[in-house]
């Protein structure tokens, strides 16, 4: 069933996701060389105590018995990757999804960075950061009451594939509000004009997970890191966006702080 944020519940969701896009935000801020993803870990656990009244409380955490506040997921790793020990290197890209609620309402979001910056990726790296994150945009631009869920997803696909990319189809996006997972599911691929039809009100997670190589993956021993089979590069950026009668409104906008994509977006 889906589920609808009336308009008096909104301001609750644009202070998470406001929230949720300066944790994002910070954890970036500490993506560097020599770094471990267990140290961002820790930084964000600390970080959430400062949000708001001190109630923020991470949506990973404790998830179905997951162990980290935020995931962050490196090179290959698609998503769900567990903070530890790795130490970071120049030239990695690392994917930070960070969720979490704030007086009953959740906020999810995404995003893919280069650690040492951009000019320490490769050229087709670079071009995988640029075609996920236009595929996000392109799809969020779509957004507006009367339009089929699936014209979004096809969208995205349409994007990637253009780039020379591929989708993960085994993970989607969904729905987000008093609950981190609602319905619907928001696949990042698909055929427009079936599904769902978008309403004002609705607010949902779009996230497409993309591979430079082919879209197959496979889950690790430890049950959650999700990595491409082949073990080329991944990227995942994820906005939560409300859905309002003249289109749709970014809840969580980390773009408004973004040095991280100047040099890729444009290369």
């Amino acid at each position: 069933m889906i589920k609808l944020i009336a308009p008096e519940e909104m301001i609750h969701m644009r202070t998470v996701g406001r929230m949720m896009a300066n944790l994002l935000n910070a954890c970036c801020d500490r993506v560097r060389p020599g770094v471990t993803t267990g140290e961002i870990d820790t930084f964000a656990r600390a970080y959430l105590t400062t949000l708001g009244d001190g109630t923020a409380c991470s949506g990973c955490l404790g998830y179905n018995g997951y162990p980290g506040v935020l995931c962050i997921s490196v090179n290959e790793e698609v998503i769900h990757g567990i903070p530890g020990a790795r130490v970071l290197q120049r030239g990695d890209i690392v994917s930070l999804d960070v969720c979490g609620s704030y007086h009953g309402y959740y906020g999810d979001n995404t995003r893919t960075v280069v650690v040492g910056g951009a000019k320490a990726a490769t050229t087709e790296v670079r071009r995988l950061l640029r075609v996920t994150r236009q595929s996000l945009e392109t799809a969020v631009k779509a957004i507006r009451p009367g339009v089929h869920l699936s014209d979004i997803s096809y969208l995205v696909e349409k994007t990637v594939a253009e780039g020379g990319c591929t989708v993960v189809r085994e993970y989607t996006g969904h729905g987000v509000g008093r609950h981190l997972h609602e319905d619907p599911p928001v696949p990042n691929y698909g055929k427009p004009g079936k599904g769902p039809i978008l309403h004002e009100g609705m607010t949902l997670a779009i996230e497409p997970m993309v591979n430079l190589g082919k879209a197959a993956v496979r889950v690790l021993s430890d049950g959650w890191t999700v990595v491409s089979r082949d073990g080329l590069p991944t990227a995942h950026f994820e906005y939560t966006v409300a859905v309002l009668k003249d289109g749709a409104e970014i809840l969580t906008p980390w773009y408004e702080v973004d040095p991280w994509s100047a040099d890729w977006m444009k290369s």
